[in-house]
């Protein structure tokens, strides 16, 4: 199922996309409470797509492909980098990353999302698929020079969680294996990245466990998992794709900053 959040005549609903992603069939109650079929079919022409959250908690970790670490010349963690994004990061599917006016060197990441359908503490690896909801596309975009001056002082808040900074969507696919999946991001129909998440040092079910050994998750929590190779600068007039297999794209103008 691909869970699509959405919104008509200014009222918001959760629905299925159905194949050919023309038509969506709406659903009553959320993916955490309960869905069930509305009875009724809206064409995705007429409606706003949205977020596939509404303000979630937004976990992130860092160099967790040896790629990218390799193109940051760093060496592998000891354990697991972690960071975390304020839910006001989020935009979704068509919305504008804004480019921050004092903005010097703004990169994109494209990512995989683990969404969490339920709370989770102490979870096994091996039962860490019963607490996922589903899976989704993102993109963490960083400010470099910020999160390098953070960096230094053992921080990381304004140069990965600006607002617009957390691209999410376009929807939630359940039931999807995350081993082994293509992930592909364009800036301006250009291919920069290009990888599978069979490349993740830590694999999904490896992050839930760790991170749920220390907190507890909730549902509609999203946990970003890092970015192969590949990631780079954006400007105000880009355009960004993310693509994952069994997904669909995350698409994003880059406009500059009005003040």
């Amino acid at each position: 199922m691909r869970i699509v959040r959405y919104s008509v005549g200014g009222v918001r609903h959760y629905g299925e996309l159905e194949a050919g992603d023309a038509t969506i069939a709406r659903f009553e109650g959320d993916p955490f409470t309960g869905l069930s079929p509305a009875g009724h079919v809206d064409e995705v022409g007429d409606v706003l797509i949205l977020p596939p959250l509404e303000r979630p908690r937004i976990f992130g970790f860092a160099y967790n492909y040896a790629s990218h670490i390799d193109e940051t010349d760093r060496d592998v963690p000891e354990v697991p980098v972690c960071f975390m994004k304020p839910s006001t990061a989020v935009v979704g599917p068509d919305d504008a990353i804004v480019y921050p006016a004092d903005g010097e060197l703004i990169h994109f990441e494209g990512e995989l999302v683990v969404v969490i359908g339920k709370e989770a503490r102490h979870v096994k690896s091996s039962e860490a698929h019963e607490y996922i909801l589903g899976y989704t596309c993102g993109n963490d975009v960083s400010d470099r020079i910020v999160q390098r001056k953070e960096s230094k002082f053992g921080t990381l808040l304004i140069g990965k969680g600006q607002d617009t900074f957390a691209p999410l969507g376009p929807v939630i696919a359940t039931e999807l294996d995350p081993a082994a999946l293509s992930l592909t991001t364009r800036v301006n129909g250009t291919v920069m990245q290009s990888a599978s998440t069979a490349d993740l040092l830590l694999a999904v079910p490896d992050i839930v466990s760790y991170l749920s050994r220390y907190l507890t998750l909730l549902p509609g929590d999203v946990i970003m998992t890092g970015t192969p190779s590949g990631v780079g600068p954006i400007r105000p007039g880009d355009e960004i794709e993310v693509e994952i297999e069994g997904i669909g794209v995350l698409r994003n103008p880059v406009v500059a900053e009005s003040l």
